[in-house]
């Protein structure tokens, strides 16, 4: 039996205690760290519920609960950040970074903790792959959500429709992996290359004179 509560908080603490010596963007990226650790603890409970209320197999509630459940969890901290401590716009998408990473890092630790870290290459491609796609949805919904606050009409609908992005890449990555053959190696390939594409588009707009952010 994994205890993966006794994991976070062998994980947490060290980071906690390093914001006691930091400040700023630092101690904000450390925070949401915690809190996308903390987020991915809820989740599995969350998902575990669901499963069973629905009573589906594990891959059908991988397909269709999990990214639902998951992306939502994301989400509600970014909003209450955003709502009651008003940030500035252009903080948005380091602040989602930050969260994608700790809840992907916490994935990854209980993975390891449960299976080994024997195989080498399979870890590798987990890291371009599973934790590639948090990245991907973090950076997706910070920059996406820079943008529609700064339009407070687009706020509601542009943000219902940032999620549903996050929804549809998380559970196309699910969905492709559940495949064999080319359709597996396409659902790996998959967070890393969109990730690679928003950072070339990132590189390139401003020279277009177009704010990505």
């Amino acid at each position: 039996m994994i205890y993966i509560e006794n994991i976070f908080v062998c994980l947490a603490i060290p980071l906690l205690l390093c914001m006691l010596f930091t400040g700023g963007c630092t101690r904000r990226f450390l925070l949401f760290m915690i809190v996308g650790m903390s987020v991915c603890l809820l989740s599995a409970y969350v998902n575990s519920f669901f499963m069973g209320y629905y009573g589906v197999s594990a891959t059908i509630a991988t397909i269709e609960i999990t990214p639902v459940c998951e992306e939502v969890m994301k989400l509600l901290p970014l909003l209450f950040y955003i709502l009651i401590f008003e940030p500035e716009v252009p903080d948005l998408p380091e602040t989602a970074v930050a969260l994608a990473v700790g809840f992907a890092t916490f994935e990854n630790v209980c993975y390891l903790t449960e299976n080994g870290a024997e195989n080498f290459m399979f870890l590798l491609i987990r890291g371009f792959s599973a934790g590639a796609l948090h990245i991907l949805c973090g950076i997706s919904i910070g920059f996406g959500l820079s943008y529609v606050f700064r339009r407070r009409w687009l706020a509601f609908t542009g943000t219902m429709g940032l999620l549903g992005a996050c929804i549809v890449f998380h559970a196309t990555y699910n969905l492709l992996i559940t495949g064999e053959g080319g359709w597996r190696t396409a659902g790996y390939l998959f967070p890393s290359v969109l990730i690679a594409f928003l950072y070339v588009g990132k590189l390139l707009l401003p020279k277009l004179k177009i704010m990505f952010e």
